[in-house]
């Protein structure tokens, strides 16, 4: 019994992966993410049912289109992959409980969060709006997890910590630098973090992020890749800071007290 619920999760995971594609493909350019069937993003031709399964499909065309033959980006079966496995882990951790369903549901909101940042540098209003909603409405759900903010009180202060946290440093940075810094969507990020993990995590993962995204482009910046004023998206930072903060939650807060 078990293992059907693992390998029916790990195959919902990826039918979810399928969806989070689409939605990083289309939800910035303004398409819709439910009434147009898939196709190619070179040629535009549909592409077959059977030919679009999840991990599946990728692997057997070995990552091209199956028309025209162009090589499909390595992201479609990262992401049904990623998305599998985070099913299948969230639910080993958690078991069959309304925790497992949040931490699914969070984690599926980042992941498409964290390829449209990564690849248009832009975190859509829509999903933004999403994770604040249900950060909100998730303080009426008794017994939660601890890893989410205890009450009602500690979830709206983060909210508001979280984005005026992110508000003031673009302020800062712009009167310093006269040029924008950071994204509103990366304060409306913080907002709906700030709702779902309470105002303890805001200042914690900021931190963790900075480190992460200082670690990740110092190198880059000696080897004279990127330089001071290039682009850089900051949302796939703020996730991951905000996966470490979950994952060694206890370990931060026990390293903190002692300080």
């Amino acid at each position: 019994m078990l293992f059907e619920a693992y390998l029916c999760l790990f195959f919902l995971g990826a039918i979810f992966g399928s969806f989070a594609n689409v939605c990083i493909y289309r939800l910035p350019l303004d398409q819709s993410i439910v009434i147009n069937r898939s196709h190619c993003p070179f040629c535009k031709k549909k592409i077959k049912w059977y030919f679009n399964i999840p991990i599946f499909s990728y692997i057997y065309l070995q990552g091209k289109c199956s028309c025209c033959k162009e090589k499909i980006p390595i992201q479609y079966l990262v992401v049904e992959s990623i998305s599998a496995l985070s099913f299948v882990f969230i639910f080993y951790l958690f078991g069959f409980s309304i925790d497992t369903f949040l931490f699914i549901f969070i984690f599926s909101i980042y992941v498409i969060i964290f390829y449209i940042d990564l690849k248009y540098f832009i975190i859509p209003n829509s999903l933004n709006f999403i994770l604040i909603f249900s950060g909100f409405f998730k303080n009426f759900i008794p017994q939660l997890n601890r890893s989410f903010s205890p009450d009602i009180i500690s979830s709206i202060l983060g909210g508001i910590i979280g984005y005026l946290a992110i508000w003031i440093i673009i302020q800062l940075y712009k009167k310093i630098k006269n040029i924008e810094g950071m994204g509103l969507g990366d304060a409306k990020l913080f907002c709906g973090i700030g709702l779902w993990f309470g105002y303890q995590s805001i200042f914690i993962i900021i931190f963790l992020a900075s480190i992460i995204a200082l670690m990740t482009i110092a190198p880059k910046l000696i080897k004279g890749k990127v330089k001071m004023k290039s682009e850089i998206p900051f949302g796939p930072f703020i996730i991951i800071g905000n996966l470490v903060y979950l994952i060694f939650m206890d370990e931060i807060f026990n390293f903190l007290s002692i300080l």
